[in-house]
């Protein structure tokens, strides 16, 4: 989903819309996010494969979710769509560590940070749609 996602943003145009936006002072730079998201992909990958029984076709639903975040955000610029997509996907997310907590412990702490960092995400997508 990262490939999907990141192409959603992989154009000029995007990137002048985004810099104009007014953005959270918690706003992180750009580089933050190519240093967090992998690393994000890799607990979200181990624990995924730790709890895979009870979590299989739902995992495979916020994944969707995820990706088309980035695509409802910076392709199509519906900043207010997106952020209804990514309190979904906490939705979800929170439901899957509901699962995790119950199948395997290692699993269910190794995905708290990929929903921490969502719901940071859900604040500066909210504060865009607010001031902007």
């Amino acid at each position: 989903t990262s490939i999907i996602g990141g192409m959603a943003s992989t154009n000029t145009s995007i990137d002048s819309w985004y810099l104009s936006l007014n953005k959270s002072e918690l706003n992180p730079p750009g580089y933050v996010f190519g240093i967090v998201w992998p690393i994000l992909y890799i607990l979200m990958m181990v624990s995924a494969f730790l709890a895979h029984k009870k979590i299989f076709s739902i995992f495979i639903i916020q994944l969707f979710f995820n990706a088309a975040w980035s695509w409802l955000f910076f392709r199509f610029q519906m900043p207010l769509i997106a952020l209804l997509d990514i309190y979904l996907l906490i939705a979800i997310n929170i439901y899957i560590l509901n699962l995790m907590y119950k199948e395997n412990k290692l699993a269910f702490f190794l995905f708290i940070p990929y929903v921490i960092w969502i719901s940071f995400a859900s604040y500066l997508n909210l504060f865009i749609v607010i001031n902007n």
